[in-house]
């Protein structure tokens, strides 16, 4: 339930009439009871604001009086997946006293009525998460009266100030301008996590005069408040293929899906079945099946991208939706290696199997690197470099090049950078056009060695970004969780002196070359079960990457530690099947469910959800190789690997049902039984 609360104080149009004659604080209270808002309530200062917001648990959003927008504006604002608090920006010039902010990568990092590097102006609405409400209140009081410790009594900014004690001087009496101003100043300033939200095609100002009031309404009546919100529905920014080949005609299936009723997780199931048939028709074989495939391959891409756009359109966002979109995407995927694994090899490929389980390592350790490496500049965007002459360096100017690259949007150096990075658009068209053209073997090769540029590509660039920004992100999550450790790195030593990076890729390097021996041996006709013997020496190399788990992940390369653990486990799984004589499509099948696995934690990290319930029944990615070589050891390799695999499976689904149905249930059926009685005298 999200309460709106209209702070009509300090806002000079709040007043005055709209040009149907209801005063513009009325008109603004009834668009947020249609924008979606449960109560709606209309305050005369910030005391009584922060009185108000002692007594509620869910969001709020807060508007000055003096708005003036499109209800979709303030529905957007109400429902925005983005995060907990979000603020409206503005492009318009700041009137006297207005807060300007300063954004980085969609996040608020600094507001106040006076900003050098100011990148918009607040547009006197935000909606506050639940869990800052706290620091919501705390605000208010600072902003309504002398701030000082005593009477804050809220939480404090990263640098101990108490809201009024800024970096832009006191709020009260100091800062000019309505009191929605003072407030989102003050929210900036304790340090409240605040993305931004841009108005595009629709109408948002805030007026301080009849004048302004006049002409903002009549910017209102000049757009197609529906079409422009279908245009909405539509990134503001994508990847040539999908900009140029999708987004061009997929609003209108979009609107059609809309119109029928379907959901968007229903457009996401009908996207995978899609992608499975075409899975099916690439290892049938023959042209006429290939070029089916590879039309519903497209088809299902367009689906794919359908299901977020009417997610925006009918603005119906949740986390169970987020998260399985994530994750039927890359299912999805690899079910189309799949088809093409095992079409290369019923076309007489003797690799066909192992193209495919190379095609889906590299893309999850690319895809690793992808989720933690946004992590990285997400959290360095809270935590500026000083523009100082030391702050440069080669690293300092790529990401002067890649911002500038990425502000000159449409141009060819803009779409190049967006292409050879070989994102998801560009692959879905690589696979397609090779696929009905060539055939499997033809695209399973043209993915590995685009994805193995497009990996070295980034992996260097942002290497060197990454050491110009130090900016620790492991260590401001569950390092243990997202590493997967299991209880047996969780009793090794620690060495610390080598570092947790370090340490990861010295254990990728026992399984990659034992892989490397074994495959060697099998093409020359020899049998890689002669090297089982050396498992052992692989495993224990492999578990040097234990022993940094207890560590400190503090370093500036240490956001690539979970995916150089994906690759060293990935490559061991590959290193068992290879000497233990396990069919290529059980390899396959168990890697695949290593990686849906890992992939939950992804989702999970992105969408800033909780621990999967069952993890520690996952045994860890050691705990997962040890039993693998043994079981190869001792000539089990087969059953014991579909074993394991059935059984993470197995646990992964439940979880999910946990997850998503079971304890969301019980959690609904608590908040409704009323708490009876105190505490026992």
């Amino acid at each position: 339930m999200t309460l709106a609360i209209v702070l009509a104080a300090g806002a000079p149009a709040a007043g005055p009439p709209t040009g149907a004659g209801v005063p513009l604080a009325d008109r603004l209270a009834d668009q947020l009871r249609r924008a979606g808002a449960d109560r709606v309530h209309t305050v005369a200062g910030l005391a009584e604001l922060a009185a108000l917001v002692d007594t509620v648990t869910g969001p709020v959003l807060v508007t000055g009086g003096d708005l003036v927008a499109h209800t979709a504006v303030l529905r957007h604002l109400v429902t925005s997946p983005v995060g907990p608090t979000v603020a409206l920006v503005l492009t318009d010039a700041p009137a006297a006293g207005q807060t300007v902010v300063r954004e980085e990568r969609g996040q608020v990092v600094d507001a106040g009525p006076e900003l050098a590097d100011a990148t918009g102006v607040f547009g006197g609405a935000v909606r506050v998460g639940a869990d800052d409400l706290p620091t919501l209140a705390a605000a208010a009081r600072a902003a309504a009266g002398p701030a000082s410790p005593q009477a804050v009594h809220g939480p404090q900014a990263a640098d101990g100030r108490v809201a009024g004690q800024a970096a832009h001087g006191p709020v009260a009496g100091g800062v000019a301008g309505a009191a929605v101003d003072r407030l989102f100043a003050a929210l900036t300033d304790l340090g409240t996590l605040t993305f931004a939200h841009r108005v595009r095609l629709l109408v948002a100002h805030r007026v301080t005069d009849p004048a302004g009031l006049a002409a903002a309404e009549a910017a209102l009546a000049g757009v197609d408040e529906d079409r422009a919100e279908l245009r909405l529905s539509v990134k503001e920014r994508d990847d040539f293929f999908t900009t140029y080949f999708v987004s061009t005609w997929s609003p209108y299936v979009t609107k059609a899906c809309a119109r029928l009723g379907l959901t968007p997780t229903g457009v996401t199931m009908i996207s995978v079945l899609f992608a499975v048939v075409a899975a099916v028709l690439f290892g049938a074989g023959g042209r006429v099946a290939l070029v089916a495939g590879a039309v519903l391959l497209y088809l299902g891409f367009v689906l794919d991208c359908v299901d977020g756009q009417l997610a925006r359109y009918t603005r119906h966002f949740s986390a169970w939706g987020g998260w399985l979109d994530t994750m039927a995407d890359r299912a999805k995927e690899y079910l189309v290696y799949a088809g093409l694994g095992y079409g290369a090899t019923h076309a007489g490929f003797r690799y066909g199997w192992a193209l495919a389980i190379a095609a889906m390592t590299l893309q999850t350790v690319r895809h690793m690197t992808d989720a933690w490496y946004g992590v990285l500049h997400d959290e360095a965007a809270r935590r500026p470099r000083p523009a100082t002459p030391t702050a440069g360096g080669i690293g300092g100017k790529l990401n002067a090049a890649s911002t500038r690259v990425q502000a000159d949007t449409g141009s060819v150096s803009y779409w190049l950078k967006r292409t050879v990075v070989f994102p998801i658009g560009e692959r879905w068209a690589l696979i397609a056009v090779t696929a009905a053209l060539f055939g499997p073997l033809v695209s399973l090769v043209s993915v590995l060695v685009w994805g193995v540029l497009a990996f070295g590509y980034t992996g260097a660039l942002r290497t060197l970004r990454a050491r110009w920004m130090w900016v620790p992100v492991l260590d401001t999550v569950d390092a243990t969780l997202h590493r997967d450790d299991g209880p047996v790195a969780a009793r090794l030593p620690v060495v610390r002196p080598m570092g947790p990076l370090t340490l990861a890729v010295l254990g990728v390097l026992g399984p990659a070359v034992l892989l490397v021996v074994g495959l060697f041996r099998a093409a020359g006709d020899g049998d890689p079960g002669g090297l089982r013997w050396w498992l052992p020496v692989a495993l224990l190399v492999l578990l040097v990457a234990g022993l940094g788990a207890g560590a400190a992940h503090n370093g500036p390369l240490d956001w690539l530690v979970p995916a150089a653990l994906r690759a060293g486990e990935y490559l061991f799984a590959a290193v068992v099947g290879v000497v233990g004589g396990v069919p290529a499509w059980l390899l396959f099948g168990y890697v695949f469910v290593l990686t849906v696995h890992h992939y939950d934690l992804t989702a999970r990290l992105e969408k800033r959800q909780v621990a999967p319930p069952l993890h520690r029944w996952t045994l860890g990615w050691e705990g997962r190789s040890v039993l693998l070589a043994v079981a190869a050891i001792a000539g089990f390799a087969s059953p014991v690997m579909a074993t394991l695999g059935a059984y993470l499976l197995l646990v992964f689904v439940a979880s999910v049902v946990l997850a998503w149905v079971v304890l969301p249930a019980r959690a609904s059926r608590a908040a409704a039984v009323p708490v009876r009685g105190g505490s026992p005298g």
